[in-house]
């Protein structure tokens, strides 16, 4: 297995709430482990939050003794949601405060992944890109129900509204994924500081253009502030089936 993990400021942000976290060795039960973290909820909560998302996820993961690896996943995003509205009881400074989550772990030719929030994972091949996780946004709502399409959800003035976070519910719904990936499949965690700034076909076209996972990465974090980077941009890109490591 081959990854590279990368967060970027933007062009726009003076703060990067963005988190990214990579292991290509096994962390408790899980063969691997790839999260990303969205913050928000100001200036000082949003890359807290992220921050604290991860780390909790990594604490839950690695005390976990659940066998099913969809479910050590979903608990531990369960977990972190718990530990940051703790946080932001304990300090009002933070309250408010939250984060996406999308996280996944690979053994063989299945692929584990949960998410909430609009963080997103996708499978990419040279011939599609496909979204496997669902936004938890309002215009993804509007978009589902026919209000308006996918190419005005792009610029919609609500586009940044999401309607679950971790660290905000006290009973966090957390959507989760099952998904067969081929030889030549390659799995990308992100933020919207990506997605918000490329169409998926401009993401297939940089994830195919490139044999480097890590100028893959790169290419796409560039092509985002080429666009605008309007957002903090996180990335990681995952090799499921290669035999060199890149960290």
């Amino acid at each position: 297995m081959k990854a590279y993990a990368i967060t970027d400021i933007g062009k726009k942000r003076m703060l990067n709430q963005d988190y990214a976290y990579m292991s290509l060795d096994s962390v408790g039960r899980l063969p691997n482990l790839f999260v990303v973290a969205d913050g928000m909820g100001g200036h000082r909560g949003g890359g807290y939050a992220s921050r604290l998302a991860v780390e909790t996820i990594l604490e839950k993961v690695r005390e976990d003794t659940e066998e099913d690896a969809a479910q050590i996943l979903v608990d531990a995003i369960r977990h972190a949601n718990s530990c940051i509205k703790q946080a932001a009881q304990e300090d009002e400074r933070l309250l408010g405060m939250g984060t996406t989550v999308v996280a996944a772990s690979c053994s063989g030719g299945r692929l584990f992944v949960a998410n909430v929030g609009d963080s997103r994972l996708y499978v990419v091949n040279k011939e599609t890109i496909r979204q496997v996780t669902q936004d938890h946004s309002l215009v993804e709502e509007m978009v589902r129900f026919g209000g308006i399409s996918r190419e005005q959800a792009r610029n919609h003035p609500d586009r940044n509204i999401i309607t679950r976070a971790v660290g905000v519910e006290d009973d966090l719904e957390v959507d989760c994924f099952f998904v067969s990936v081929e030889e030549d499949d390659q799995v990308l965690l992100c933020s919207d500081g990506l997605t918000g700034m490329l169409e998926d076909e401009e993401i297939r076209r940089i994830m195919t253009e490139h044999t480097d996972v890590r100028e893959r990465a790169l290419r796409l974090v560039e092509a985002a502030n080429d666009q605008g980077g309007r957002d903090n941009i996180a990335v990681i890109v995952v090799e499921p089936f290669s035999d060199e490591v890149s960290r």
